[in-house]
């Protein structure tokens, strides 16, 4: 199983924020929700090629998480 990282997405959204879409995933891949965050400035800067009014982005999480091997309580 993949380990859990963080991607960042690019938004590109209409004036005032209204209506953000994803526009493309940035290639680069974070350890920490921290370490991602910290590149949003950069990484807006180098996306401003897209034809939207306002250009955003959030860090979201990616991989996959290990279930834990205890059994939930059963309920009946």
């Amino acid at each position: 199983m993949e380990p859990l990282f963080f991607v960042m997405a690019i938004l590109g959204c209409g004036d005032g924020q209204a209506a953000c879409q994803q526009a493309r995933i940035v290639p680069a891949k974070y350890e920490t929700m921290a370490q991602c965050r910290a590149a949003l400035p950069d990484q807006i800067a180098q996306n401003t090629d897209l034809s939207y009014p306002v250009i955003a982005a959030d860090c979201r999480q990616g991989g996959q998480r290990m279930a834990s091997g205890a059994k939930a309580a059963s309920r009946g």
